[in-house]
């Protein structure tokens, strides 16, 4: 439903996320995602480093999610308003190519 998401972009970021929508609705899920990717890109991340809402249903294409979440944790590390715990980038390399390997065999 993306609230996580959101909550993700506000402890990196505080101000970022503006409103999170708590309704237990599709509508609502989507509009978080709208505002996690837009937060997104406030945060520098590209266009192609993006995914779409529809990877998290599709589980051929969730290796783009994780491929978000590693650019965003990039970019968390450069941020100077988050002083939280960082992603070690060298592990998740490491998961994210363990992820492409058992998608390409499913």
């Amino acid at each position: 439903n993306g609230i996580l998401l959101c909550e993700l972009l506000s402890s990196i970021k505080p101000g970022l996320v503006k409103k999170i929508n708590r309704l237990p609705t599709p509508i609502a899920g989507l509009d978080n995602l709208s505002v996690f990717l837009r937060g997104c890109e406030e945060l520098g991340l590209k266009g192609s480093q993006l995914f779409d809402p529809g990877d998290l249903q599709d589980t051929s294409t969730r290796p783009t999610v994780l491929i978000t979440i590693y650019w965003l944790g990039r970019a968390a590390n450069g941020c100077t308003s988050y002083n939280g715990p960082t992603l070690d980038l060298k592990e998740f390399e490491g998961l994210l190519s363990q992820m492409r390997k058992v998608c390409k065999v499913t």
